[in-house]
């Protein structure tokens, strides 16, 4: 069956989209929470287990990625093995978590541009959950909120553009902080927060960085959301996907080794007590100059927006994957004519984007954590369809098969549903909070009562997936 789509994606649109969905604002506005939590060698050990997690899955969707390569992705993947419902409850996981960053991209923006512009908020709206909201953090928030949609509304190709442009920004801010901080910083600044905690203390610490890290490394599987338009040959879609996972494990345990290196416990403590951006504190410390740290949260509003970009684009296709097989209403399923873009779908997370700065920035924390459970959740399916596809269809072609299957599927598995019970065991360190269960339970409400209006309108027609 021909695509819908136009296949214009080249490798490095790949590589950039879901490295630039990776690496994102988090570095900046969270390194010095995590290494208060955890230390700096904890924080990077927290990351280096999610990471693996990660790579575990990664490897999975570089297997499944090219042997179904059609829009939506895991919905088809979790589809072929699990039925409509398994498909739903994937899919519909796997938005919540892309709508996540979406949300919380538009409200970190104006924290960035406060940091730039100290005199930036005015117009006091109201305080909720002890954070203020601005006039002018809203309509800032408003402005990159069209402006991105406006970009997607144009074809995939100019997102990649745009995506290609602020990515290598992002890298060059973050190279130069790197390498600054092992010529400037001092071994001395580890001391007292290289771990933080002793014994199972220290494991309970380190894992709590583990379990939020998939949040801020999910993004490569944005690639098989718009798996129908790349042009490149399909087993090289499965190694770009791995790389970008590696850069941006790299990346996070670099910059945060970078930011303790260069910073001792009680700077940290200090920039935590006033901006709470630490590695801006730490690229100023190690230049000397104050331009530097703008210079720094510059990229960090580069990452802002390739976050948002990246996963404007992966919620948009989820959705309109979900709603072409009646899982979802017929309007969502509408393409552009022109551009071959999910126009509705791509509305449809704008105008919610558009309302996540009003809840102010302790939002923040709250949406990162529900949507690392859901990523994490939409995971352990696709993990779990990956075995029981390799049972059921053998004879599948593969243009990437992974090696011993059994283990990375069984890993893979293992470790994501882990994560997702982390987040639900009492005292874990890591449980979600009457906040974050909220926002998880009503999610999964609006998700049944899809599922029910849906399956009773379309009836037969309901939960197809074309493959």
């Amino acid at each position: 069956m021909d695509s819908k789509f136009k296949k214009v994606m080249s490798a490095t649109d790949i590589l950039v989209v879901a490295f630039g969905a990776m690496i994102g604002w988090g570095w900046v506005v969270s390194s010095g929470r995590w290494i208060q939590n955890a230390g700096v060698i904890g924080t990077v050990l927290g990351f280096i287990i999610g990471g693996l997690m990660i790579y575990f899955v990664g490897m999975i969707y570089a297997e499944l990625t090219p042997a179904m390569p059609k829009v939506g992705g895991e919905h088809v993947f979790s589809y072929k093995a699990f039925g409509p419902a398994g498909s739903f409850i994937c899919t519909w996981a796997l938005i919540l978590s892309y709508i996540g960053v979406v949300c919380f991209e538009a409200v970190s923006l104006p924290a960035i541009v406060q940091y730039i512009f100290p005199s930036f908020s005015k117009g006091y709206l109201y305080t909720i959950a002890g954070s203020e909201v601005y006039l002018t953090g809203v309509l800032v928030a408003g402005v990159f909120s069209i402006g991105i949609v406006a970009v997607n509304m144009l074809g995939i190709k100019a997102a990649s553009v745009l995506q290609t442009v602020l990515t290598v920004t992002i890298a060059g801010v973050g190279v130069t902080l790197v390498v600054a901080s092992a010529i400037h910083g001092d071994p001395a600044n580890l001391d007292g927060q290289a771990i933080i905690g002793e014994g199972f203390g220290s494991v309970k610490n380190i894992l709590s960085v583990a379990v939020v890290a998939p949040f801020f490394l999910f993004g490569f599987d944005v690639i098989p959301q718009v798996a129908e338009e790349i042009k490149i040959s399909l087993k090289k879609v499965a190694r770009m996907l791995l790389v970008s996972i590696l850069c941006a494990v790299s990346f996070y345990g670099l910059v945060v080794f970078a930011v303790g290196y260069a910073l001792s416990a009680p700077e940290i403590a200090d920039a935590m007590e006033g901006t709470g951006l630490v590695a801006a504190t730490a690229m100023e410390k190690v230049f000397h100059s104050s331009v530097m740290a703008k210079v720094l949260i510059f990229g960090g509003l580069c990452g802002v927006v390739t976050s948002w970009n990246s996963f404007l684009i992966g919620g948009s296709r989820a959705i309109f994957s979900m709603a072409e097989s009646k899982m979802l209403p017929g309007p969502f399923a509408v393409l552009s004519k022109k551009h071959k873009t999910p126009v509705n779908a791509l509305l449809l997370v704008g105008v919610l984007s558009l309302a996540a700065p009003f809840f102010g920035r302790t939002m923040l924390v709250w949406i990162s954590d529900a949507a690392s459970f859901a990523c994490c959740l939409a995971y352990c399916i696709v993990s779990l369809s990956f075995l029981v596809l390799r049972r059921k269809e053998p004879d599948m072609d593969r243009p990437y098969k992974v090696r011993h299957y059994k283990f990375v599927g069984v890993s893979a598995s293992v470790l994501s549903g882990f994560m997702v019970a982390m987040t639900l065991i009492p005292g874990s360190g890591s449980t979600l909070t009457w906040q974050e269960l909220i926002i998880v339970g009503g999610w999964a409400l609006l998700g049944a009562a899809a599922y029910c209006l849906c399956r009773a309108r379309y009836k037969g027609e309901f939960g197809k997936v074309k493959l």
